[in-house]
């Protein structure tokens, strides 16, 4: 990491609202405008792989980047997916889980 980019987090992480715009501009940048083409739970090689116990549904976007939930930033394990939808009643459970 260079020496300019490493002083640029260091203000960002005491400018909580610049590092949410950072944050907020980078996944705008991975997921906006993109389109999911492919949905499926890891395998279970992948999630040995990772060293994790679950394993999340991940989804691939029409630019070949994969999404794949974690329980945390480090990476400790597989994440489930919580959705919502502006009308209450148009689903009944609003987690995809890890298997």
């Amino acid at each position: 990491m260079g020496k300019e980019v490493k002083v640029e987090f260091e203000s960002m992480a005491k400018d909580p609202v610049k590092l949410e715009e950072h944050w907020t501009q980078k996944a705008a940048d991975v997921l906006v405008g993109k389109k999911i083409v492919k949905v499926q739970y890891m395998t279970a090689d992948e999630t040995e792989d990772m060293m994790w116990c679950s394993r999340p549904l991940s989804f691939k976007l029409d630019d070949g980047t994969w999404v794949i939930p974690q329980s945390d930033d480090e990476g400790n394990n597989g994440g489930v997916l919580r959705y919502s939808h502006e009308d209450e009643d148009k689903y009944d459970d609003y987690v995809m889980p890890v298997l």
